[in-house]
């Protein structure tokens, strides 16, 4: 499981900054959160290939989230693209990806379909689940988790052996095929932990400070939850429906997170250290997403 942050400005792009974008691999597929301008030309510059998203999940249809869909859905056609392409968003979803659809003239070559979805909706995928809650933003937006299925047990080597496994036994027990020791057969089950949980990320998109959220975020693996200020003007962010760095912060930690990255900054931030100061003094372990910044999410 594999991020790459695409872009990681707030409301417009700035020359350090694109617009809010970010590819998540998942190795059987990829896909995509937010979708900003410039979206499709920073995966050139990314080690990912836009060919490869199968999934887009757009947070709410201000632009900087949602206005790099028209170029990427033509230029993957243009690219003689022929799997189909899902597309998720809040429940005016069809209205505005059908809008994005409708823009000047090309042809489609493959199919999509536009998922609307409510708060608290779950999505049954293969492999893994997303799950919404709704963010507190002046337009209907969402907060999303997107989490794999329960993993198996880590095989417990000492144990197959106190058992009497060897050689090529260790590799058929390890993929799930009983074997026999003598007059015993010995199962899976026999050398395997429990199950372990499958890893989480969840992506805040806009909000101001959010219960519903700080929810949806519990025990996560990842929290990617929006810093558009710093406190010298956290109340007039929270009007706007944004957060300050120390209070995404602030919600990592009482969400009991086990990492956390701060994204869509605003203009006015040209340096982010000030900012990542603000975090750590709630959560020490905050880090600050940049363009084109890869992160391999690992097993706990």
């Amino acid at each position: 499981m594999r991020l790459t942050f695409l872009g990681t400005a707030g409301s417009w792009p700035t020359k350090e900054r694109s617009a809010s974008a970010i590819a998540l691999d998942l190795e059987r597929e990829l896909i995509l959160m937010d979708c900003g301008e410039g979206t499709q030309r920073q995966f050139f510059q990314s080690n990912v290939s836009f060919m490869r998203v199968r999934r887009i999940f757009i947070t709410h249809f201000h632009g900087d989230h949602f206005l790099g869909l028209p170029g990427l859905i033509q230029s993957m056609s243009l690219n003689h693209r022929t799997e189909p392409l899902d597309i998720y968003g809040p429940p005016d979803a069809e209205e505005m990806v059908g809008r994005a659809l409708r823009m000047g003239y090309f042809t489609l070559r493959y199919p999509v379909a536009v998922h609307p979805l409510s708060p608290g909706s779950t999505v049954e995928l293969e492999g893994y689940s997303v799950r919404t809650c709704r963010a507190d933003h002046p337009v209907p937006a969402l907060s999303y988790r997107i989490e794999e299925a329960t993993k198996r047990g880590r095989f417990d080597g000492d144990r197959a052996r106190a058992l009497g496994i060897r050689g090529r036994d260790f590799a058929r027990l390890a993929a799930g095929h009983a074997v026999q020791v003598g007059g015993t057969t010995v199962h899976p089950a026999d050398v395997m932990g429990p199950p372990r949980p499958g890893r989480s990320v969840v992506y805040s998109g806009d909000t101001a400070p959010s219960d519903e959220v700080r929810s949806l975020a519990h025990r996560a693996t990842l929290l990617i939850h929006e810093a558009t200020a710093g406190q010298e003007i956290e109340k007039e962010a929270n009007e706007w429906g944004h957060s300050s760095a120390r209070q995404a912060a602030e919600l990592a930690r009482v969400a009991e997170v086990s990492g956390l990255f701060l994204t869509h900054f605003s203009a006015r931030y040209k340096e982010l250290e000030p900012i990542l100061g603000e975090a750590r003094l709630v959560y020490p372990g905050a880090e600050v997403a940049r363009d084109l910044l890869d992160h391999l999410i690992r097993q706990p």
